[in-house]
């Protein structure tokens, strides 16, 4: 018979165990991984699936080594280099490789579906500060993955991010990448290496906090991007737009990023509701065309100069 304790930790069981000869013994452990407590405070196997945000979250982590990635490509590739898009190619069959292949290793293995334990509160990303000391004396140490697999799988998901990348990424840039000098060549490759040491830092410091806050960090950061990329290109116009065809694939790309951040952050809980929300997905681009002219540098300058 096991009579539940309290504990505010949610990776910790604690217990009373009667005993054959009568007497009563304590006992408090961590869960096994994949188990989490329940208001009992008795450990559960973790046997739900992962909700739609819950994705949207695992979908975000995935996405920023893939931006990385190609922002360093472009970044380092040069106008006229022709191996720029291979490189692309490749970082995107990297970052799909690598996801499909966490999904066959995690719980249950073989299987592109996972179990998971719900989120609750964000304490749950936390549990290493939630060590209780029931007699002020004792600390009981809980830590353990209690948003199981939500941590943990990112951390896999990089680590296979980054030997896919080393396998494959510079037996390519040394075949196609001509258009680049030999100590420009593997740049894209090197900042790879400073991203994503930086990328589990933040997962395993920040997991938690970002797992709340990534639908308000996607539209902003795509706002401002979106923004900086138009101006930087000189784009004041719908002529000006359509020009070439790279203007148009970094818009629709913003866009994207525009819905999916609007799609986290209404859940589509109520679809009636929240679907008429992506129509404001071209809204930003739209109110900068209309605007730009107005706030163009040289003409302010020049109507200053005017005395108006």
């Amino acid at each position: 018979m096991a009579v539940a304790m309290s504990s505010t930790c949610p990776g910790l069981y604690c217990g009373k165990i009667l005993m054959a000869n009568g007497s009563i013994e304590g006992e408090c452990g961590v869960c096994p991984r994949g188990e989490r407590t329940n208001m009992q405070k008795i450990c559960e196997k973790c046997g739900e699936t992962p909700d739609l945000y819950d994705w949207l979250y695992l979908g975000f982590m995935a996405m920023l080594p893939l931006v990385l990635h190609w922002f360093f490509i472009e970044w380092y590739s040069g106008k006229k280099s022709s191996s720029a898009l291979f490189q692309h190619i490749t970082a995107l069959f990297e970052c799909s490789a690598a996801a499909l292949v966490t999904l066959l290793v995690s719980d249950p293995v073989g299987g592109l579906s996972i179990r998971s334990c719900r989120v609750q509160m964000l304490s749950d990303w936390y549990t290493m500060l939630y060590n209780p000391s029931p007699d002020y004396v004792t600390t009981l140490h809980c830590t353990q993955e209690a948003v199981f697999p939500l941590y943990t799988i990112v951390l896999i998901y990089y680590a296979f991010c980054l030997v896919f990348m080393m396998m494959l990424r510079p037996l390519l840039v040394k075949k196609i990448a001509c258009g680049l000098g030999k100590s420009d060549r593997f740049k894209s490759i090197y900042a790879a290496l400073y991203f994503f040491p930086i990328l589990t830092v933040l997962q395993a410091v920040g997991g938690g906090l970002l797992y709340y806050a990534f639908p308000y960090i996607i539209l902003v950061l795509s706002l401002v991007t979106l923004a900086v990329y138009m101006s930087a290109s000189e784009i004041q116009s719908f002529k000006n737009l359509v020009a070439k065809k790279k203007r148009l694939v970094v818009l629709f790309s913003h866009w994207l990023l525009h819905a999916y951040g609007i799609i986290s952050i209404s859940r589509l809980d109520k679809l009636e509701q929240d679907l008429p929300l992506l129509a404001l997905v071209p809204g930003p681009a739209l109110f900068y065309l209309l605007t730009a002219r107005f706030t163009e540098p040289n003409r302010i300058i020049s109507e200053g100069g005017n005395g108006h």
